[in-house]
């Protein structure tokens, strides 16, 4: 009891000085946004970005154990596996195509086409993740979308084998299932029924794709279930329990914040509790799911609109407001780039740190850039969508800190290409550099994909096109 008591303690003075959840006042607002900056100012970094991006896309293709797992995260500089779950091998895979979409060089077409066909069958099927729309929509998804923009030749049968995938996979990912008393539900983690995730909200893309294509989860009886029913009482579930509003929902309830994990009774389907597995609490904010959730809930109020539905509309806007303005104003250094956590519990040692740039070398509490490469993106749609400027500017503002040191990773023997990415801090799975005190140094296969997705997407805008875009 001493133990737990004084844990609480602890993670309630580290939220106390962070935010002032409490008693303190908040501190200044985090990120300096650059209210001039334009896509075409971002032109030069992101052509760099792609040519190392093809260097780093050869060495994990000349040098990786494929037989080890999917790639996780470098260890001094090279890539890894890390077993917990399956859920990094598209953003592998879909590297290649990115690279492809950004820069017409052939060979990396031809490997994304060729390790989708060789690697990627054991995620269509995989019941038993929560993160379909990761392997997939990065690499099926992908695939088909070049297709439909005319980038690459339309072959019948390969469009519908790749429309077979995405058709199987969401209705795979939509089966994992548990009922709310609301007649809602969502899909629940690879923890358990009980288990939902602020994650999944970007996986929910591959439900939406199966749905345009016709799809649906064929259950006992022949029931036919509706992918889109799910993915909306899905959305409605994480917006109302992993996100939090400033209405008193807790005693840390500030507007924006967001929970991990939202544990239920599967007995009845009631709320039991906020959660985390890769933050630091259940009342603290780990930065990448505040990030997921930013990019996921923009990304389906676009597909939302696509399809003509806005019965959730409201709510989307809602939670991607909150979870935007909450990046913006608490979550992150001067520079938009966040540490781990918000209540990581030696963050105060860094006394005020939202005033200056973040700093991935301190000795206290490791950056996740991670994160930010997943929010720049979330930032950029929203803005779009809602033809925010602030919004828009402030992604624009986070990834042009992403594209230059000390993030860009320029080192050729380092296989990231986004430096000072966390994996799993609480288990203690990231590098530790001998003479350091806290992770540093490393990349992720979700931060390097992210940063290729946002840049994709800068690069696009710079040139009068939008997307990409997951849907049809």
């Amino acid at each position: 009891m001493w133990t737990l008591s004084l844990k609480s303690r602890l993670c309630r003075m580290s939220l106390d000085r962070t935010h002032g959840y409490a008693k303190h006042p908040p501190l200044p607002k985090s990120v300096k946004i650059d209210p001039k900056i334009r896509p075409a100012d971002l032109a030069r970094k992101i052509s760099r970005l792609w040519e190392l991006s093809a260097q780093k896309i050869r060495a994990i293709e000349r040098n990786y154990d494929s037989t080890k797992g999917s790639p996780v995260f470098t260890v001094r500089g090279t890539y890894t596996s890390r077993g917990w779950t399956e859920w990094t091998q598209g953003f592998q895979i879909g590297a290649a195509l990115l690279q492809f979409d950004a820069t017409d060089e052939t060979e990396f077409l031809e490997l994304g086409r060729r390790q989708t066909l060789q690697l990627m069958a054991p995620r269509v099927s995989h019941s038993g993740v929560h993160d379909h729309g990761f392997n997939n929509i990065s690499t099926y998804g992908n695939l088909r979308r070049l297709m439909a923009e005319g980038r690459i030749h339309d072959n019948e049968w390969e469009r519908h084998f790749y429309e077979l995938a995405l058709k199987l996979s969401g209705a795979t990912q939509a089966r994992r299932w548990t009922p709310l008393p609301d007649s809602g539900g969502f899909i629940y983690s690879f923890n358990g029924p009980h288990s939902l995730f602020a994650d999944t909200i970007r996986s929910l893309r591959v439900l939406g794709v199966a749905y345009q294509l016709g799809h649906a989860l064929m259950g006992e009886n022949d029931r036919r279930i509706s992918l889109l029913d799910r993915l909306k009482a899905h959305a409605t579930a994480t917006a109302n329990y992993c996100i939090y509003y400033g209405d008193g929902r807790d005693a840390y309830d500030v507007r924006g914040r967001t929970a991990h994990e939202a544990i239920f009774n599967i007995n009845d389907g009631h709320f039991r509790c906020p959660n985390t597995q890769q933050g630091y609490s259940p009342f603290s904010t780990w930065t990448r799911g505040l990030a997921w959730a930013m990019c996921g809930f923009a990304e389906q109020l676009e597909f939302m609109r696509a399809i003509g539905d806005d019965s959730i509309t409201a709510l989307l806007v809602k939670a991607a407001r909150a979870t935007c303005d909450f990046y913006i104003d608490s979550a992150t250094a001067i520079d938009g780039i966040p540490y781990w956590d918000t209540g990581a519990p030696q963050l105060h040692r860094l006394g005020d740190w939202p005033s200056r740039p973040a700093d991935p070398f301190n000795a206290h509490e490791p950056v996740d850039s991670s994160a930010a490469a997943i929010a720049a993106q979330g930032l950029l749609r929203l803005g779009r969508y809602l033809k925010n400027k602030r919004y828009w500017s402030a992604g624009l503002t986070v990834l042009n800190t992403l594209l230059d040191e000390p993030y860009l990773s320029t080192d050729p023997r380092h296989q990231g290409l986004i430096l000072h990415s966390v994996y799993h801090r609480p288990d203690g799975w990231d590098h530790v550099p001998r003479g350091r005190k806290i992770p540093c140094g490393e990349s992720s296969m979700w931060g390097d994909y992210h940063a290729r997705e946002a840049a994709l997407y800068v690069q696009r805008a710079a040139n009068g096109r939008t997307g990409p875009d997951f849907f049809l």
